[in-house]
């Protein structure tokens, strides 16, 4: 018995466990706060009538249902804050105006005063909700199932079960449950979802597709490359979950301003009862003196910000720090997969002989087309035409390859490889070579040079226009890579990037970075690789190509791009000025407000119903103003890039 006892005892206290008491403050979420503000709104209505209608005047105080409702709640959690952790919010001002209301028998303005406090409080749940339905949407892309094929037949199993090396059937119209390529068939992917991208992709076999987007019209078979809980949908997931606006300083700076508020409003309101004598004057410095607005302005805000961002394919870790972008004077940029594509493109073909670039290019394609190299690969990408046959095909690793194409042996590689073919690499052989700093690839038949082909790593398409718009905003954009010097001067002088700093290490990097910081400046560094990580981390704010960067780089940043575009970039750093501009706005709007309806109450020209009135009038006006944002677009960006 004395053992039951003591379980009991435990169980008993562990429901006044700090974690279990905050949870009664949420039960039944907004659809019981909802139905709680109808019932106590009916009520102070009713009782409207009543006081109007001389045979019932006095015979029921219907108010109390609003007081007990909405007011009990305020009261508690106040005292819960106060007394467990003493955190002095603008609840203790609400709590303590409510007691006092009620001690002085006004009892209709304690019921109003609850309902319009709780209504407030409504508002501020529904637009933070608001707010992160655009990012919260990304959880539920993908399918709870998947069709795995195996020989002849198919089966459905759950998506997480998934392993790599699966391979998996995807209809029209069906979400794709994990990351992988396409081995059969072809399609048009909409990957809006993802990349922001409002036109479907086509793809066909080879083509890599990512999970949490959706196929169009053909049906494929697809090898998963990636296990369901590393694939792109569930690291958005993760990113999703490590959002939090009430990490941004600014946020923080209110809250602590608050509790100072609250001792002003209760010096003041003493201050009034003991000059006027009136308990009902210094009742509404209490109301009025709350800091809700105040409060409320800047998480709202950056909220909002968070998901106008998320539409424009950038996920904020972390609230604050769009509010360190606001103030950046310095980007860096990695090279390799952030102002270029991360891949070789072919650049020029240069003949040595009589045949024409096409005529080189395609015996190269045809050469390369069994070729699992890199370049090989991308030598087949660049060429436009139906690949010829090729007969006798011999590999080197790492050097080249050589085969038969219409009778004709052909050598393609590097110069090692060419001198192992005993092929004549003079330069005066070549018309007009100027391979300039891309990767060269040599063209040979029977010992004789024919061609040369240059492949390089090229720009996207939107570089140039997003570094003149940064530099617009008075941003200096800084060329940070571990390619040679000559690469990264050539990627530097077609988008005009004057400052470059070349052949760096991981370590380069952080030393560059911190010496930018020590001169004063803001930096914002982006990149993609494993080897950017450090400096992500370094940078007062880190973005991070979210498509194609390494697991570790995106963890270390602020900002991870959805896309691996980065022509909203611009966008990104008006947003940010125009949410501190709005959060200034509304922190003056609502300072003014109070103070106005302070000098109002100390006159004794409003009551504790009219200050609550004008009280969550301020409140309201901040929050529609903070939400303007979630739909705030940089006009003056987008004439830019429609210009473009």
């Amino acid at each position: 018995m004395k053992k039951s006892n003591v379980s009991l005892k435990r169980v008993s206290l562990s429901v006044f466990r700090p974690e279990n008491v905050e949870r009664l403050f949420d039960i039944g979420g907004t659809p019981l706060k909802i139905t709680l503000l109808i019932v106590s709104g009916v009520s102070l209505l009713a009782q409207c009538l009543i006081d109007r209608w001389p045979p019932f005047q006095g015979a029921v105080d219907l108010s109390w249902i609003a007081i007990v409702l909405c007011g009990v709640p305020i009261v508690l959690e106040a005292a819960y804050h106060l007394i467990r952790h003493f955190d002095i919010k603008a609840d203790v001002l609400v709590a303590l105006a409510l007691i006092a209301s009620v001690m002085i028998g006004e009892t209709f303005a304690a019921g109003e005063i609850a309902v319009i406090m709780q209504l407030g409080s409504l508002l501020e749940d529904m637009t933070t909700a608001k707010a992160r339905a655009g990012i919260e949407k990304l959880v539920r892309m993908t399918p709870a199932t998947a069709r795995v094929v195996t020989g002849d037949s198919e089966r459905i199993i759950r998506a997480e079960n998934i392993v790599i090396g699966d391979r998996l059937k995807v209809l029209p119209g069906e979400n794709i449950p994990v990351d992988g390529v396409i081995i059969r068939g072809k399609t048009s992917v909409n990957e809006a979802s993802m990349t922001g991208e409002s036109f479907p992709v086509d793809k066909a076999e080879g083509d890599a597709v990512m999970s949490g987007t959706i196929n169009g019209y053909g049906a494929f078979d697809m090898r998963a490359t990636k296990a369901p809980s590393d694939s792109a949908i569930q690291r958005l997931i993760k990113l999703v979950r490590d959002t939090d606006a009430g990490k941004a300083k600014i946020v923080r700076l209110a809250d602590r301003i608050a509790t100072w508020v609250v001792i002003t409003a209760l010096a003041s309101a003493l201050i009034t009862w003991g000059v006027t004598g009136e308990i009902l004057r210094a009742v509404t410095v209490l109301v009025v003196f709350c800091p809700c607005s105040f409060i409320l302005a800047t998480p709202t805000a950056v909220m909002a910000a968070m998901e106008n961002a998320a539409a424009h394919g950038f996920l904020v870790k972390a609230g604050d720090a769009l509010e360190r972008l606001a103030g950046a004077t310095h980007i860096v940029f990695d090279k390799t997969g952030t102002l270029t594509h991360g891949t070789p493109e072919v650049t020029a073909v240069y003949p040595a002989g009589d045949d024409s670039p096409e005529d080189i290019l395609a015996l190269a394609a045809a050469v390369e087309h069994n070729s699992e190299h890199p370049l090989g690969k991308a030598i087949v990408s660049g060429y436009r035409g139906a690949v010829k046959a090729a007969s006798d095909f011999d590999m080197t690793p790492g050097e080249g390859v050589k085969a038969t194409i219409d009778g004709r042996r052909i050598a393609v590689g590097n110069a090692k490889y060419m001198q192992r073919e005993a092929v004549d690499l003079s330069r005066n052989r070549c018309q007009g070579l100027d391979p300039g700093p891309g990767i060269v690839v040599y063209v040979a038949e029977g010992g004789r040079l024919i061609g040369i082909i240059t492949l390089s790593d090229t720009l996207r398409e939107n570089a140039e226009m997003v570094i003149r718009r940064l530099k617009e905003e008075h941003i200096s954009p800084v060329l940070l890579t571990g390619d040679r010097k000559s690469s990264a001067e050539a990627i530097a002088a077609q988008i005009d990037i004057e400052t470059v700093y070349a052949d760096c290490l991981p370590e380069d990097k952080l030393s560059r970075i911190e010496n930018l910081r020590q001169q004063g400046g803001t930096v914002c560094m982006i990149g993609d690789g494993l080897n950017d990580a450090p400096a992500l981390k370094k940078a007062d704010i880190g973005m991070a190509m979210g498509k194609i960067g390494s697991d570790i780089a995106i963890d270390s940043a602020d900002i991870a791009l959805i896309s691996d575009d980065i022509k909203a970039l611009p966008h990104l750093f008006a947003l940010s000025k125009k949410m501190m501009t709005t959060i200034k706005l509304n922190l003056t709007f609502s300072m003014i407000l109070n103070f106005i309806a302070i000098i109002l109450a100390i006159a004794g020209l409003i009551d504790p119903v009219v200050g609550a009135l004008i009280h969550n009038l301020g409140s309201i006006l901040v929050v529609v103003n903070a939400t303007l944002l979630l739909t705030w677009k940089n006009k003056r960006w987008i004439s830019v890039l429609l210009r473009k």
